[in-house]
């Protein structure tokens, strides 16, 4: 297998500025996806920022079909709360990016039945860029600054 050679910029002058940056990359994606998903729980649990709140949320996925709602109603809204504060502590970020992956698939899945691929559509294109991003969260684990690596430990 050859040897990969490091790329050259087609600004050089940007070299630096990237490298300088690239260590803080990973850190504000992962704190990025937390600082997303926080505020959707808060619509589900508190009824913040014009959210249905949990009477409302649990109604609407009975609406459309979602066998036992209230607990899928729960669920949905502490990962999101929660696990959105976990992802921005960096604490116990694999098994919650992994639950988050497999809601945002569901998500997407659940979507594209309702308005397609545009988001603007209500379809599924948010989603599924959320699994991306939870995906890479799986594989990476929470990074170098992180609970997780301070604590010294990590699934």
């Amino acid at each position: 297998m050859a040897v990969r050679q490091p790329s050259q910029h087609y600004v050089p002058g940007l070299a630096k500025l990237y490298s300088g940056w690239e260590e803080f990359a990973y850190l504000l994606l992962r704190i990025a996806a937390g600082a997303i998903l926080i505020p959707h729980g808060m619509q589900k649990l508190f009824g913040a920022f014009g959210g249905p709140g949990m009477g409302g949320f649990i109604g609407l996925l009975q609406k459309v079909g979602y066998p036992m709602p209230a607990v899928w109603g729960w669920l949905i809204a502490l990962l999101e709360f929660g696990g959105g504060i976990l992802l921005v502590i960096g604490l116990f970020t694999r098994p919650v990016a992994l639950a988050v992956l497999i809601f945002m698939l569901e998500a997407a899945r659940f979507h594209l039945g309702v308005g397609g691929f545009f988001w603007t559509a209500r379809g599924n294109e948010y989603p599924l860029l959320f699994a991306a991003v939870a995906l890479m969260l799986v594989i990476r684990g929470g990074g170098p600054y992180s609970a997780d690596a301070k604590m010294g430990k990590e699934f």
